[in-house]
C-alpha cells in the first residue's frame, strides 16, 4: 500500500493479468503475492518475479499452514501481502476465510485493488479472467485502507465485498 505500515490487498482473481504492471505505480516496498503451488502459478510466479514480485506458494487447500504463517511473517516484517480473494479455484468473487483471517491475525489494515481497460478480451474460465488489448487504456485504483480489528468473519467479508468491484 502507499502508506508506509504493512497491510493485505486483495483483487478479483479475474484481473490477474494486470498485477504485474501496477508494482511500481503503487509500491515502494516489498510484495508477496499468494500464488497456487499448480504448475500454472509456476508460471504466474516466475513472470512476477521478472517484476521484482515475491511469492508465497500455496493455497487454502495445499500448504495453508505455510502461506499463513509466511504472510504474517512478511506483514511483520513490513512487507504487504497481496491475495486474490476468490482464487485459485473459485467460486468467482467469493471472499476466502483466509483472506480475512490473515489480516485480521496480523492486525494490519486492507485496501481493495481494481483494474479496468477500454478493451479486453474475456476467457469463458471460471474467474472470467480479463486480458487487456494492446494499446488499451488501463485504470488501476487502489481504495483507501481499511481496518477488520473487531469484526467476525463474516462481517468482515461483508465490508471487503462492499468494496471489491462488482461486475
Amino acid at each position: 500500500m502507499r502508506q508506509k505500515e504493512p497491510g493485505v490487498v486483495l483483487f478479483w482473481h479475474e484481473y490477474l493479468a494486470f498485477m504485474p504492471f501496477t508494482y511500481k505505480k503503487y509500491w515502494q516496498k516489498r510484495i508477496f503475492v499468494i500464488i497456487s503451488d499448480h504448475k500454472d502459478g509456476e508460471i504466474i510466479a516466475r513472470v512476477n518475479r521478472r517484476f521484482g514480485i515475491n511469492a508465497l506458494r500455496g493455497s487454502s487447500s495445499k500448504n495453508a499452514v505455510r502461506v499463513f504463517v509466511g504472510a504474517l511473517r512478511e506483514l511483520k516484517n513490513g512487507a504487504d501481502i497481496i491475495i486474490t480473494p476468490d482464487g485459485p479455484r473459485g467460486p468467482r468473487h467469493f471472499i476466502s476465510d483466509g483472506s480475512v483471517t490473515i489480516a485480521q491475525k496480523a492486525g494490519v489494515k486492507v485496501a481493495v485493488l481494481s483494474y479496468s481497460a477500454s478493451k479486453f478480451w474475456r476467457f469463458k474460465s471460471w474467474d472470467k479472467m480479463i486480458l487487456p488489448k494492446p494499446f488499451s487504456r488501463v485504470t488501476y485504483t487502489l481504495s483507501e485502507p481499511f481496518s477488520l480489528a473487531g469484526l467476525d468473519i463474516n462481517e468482515a467479508k461483508k465490508l471487503i465485498a462492499s468494496k471489491m468491484p462488482k461486475d
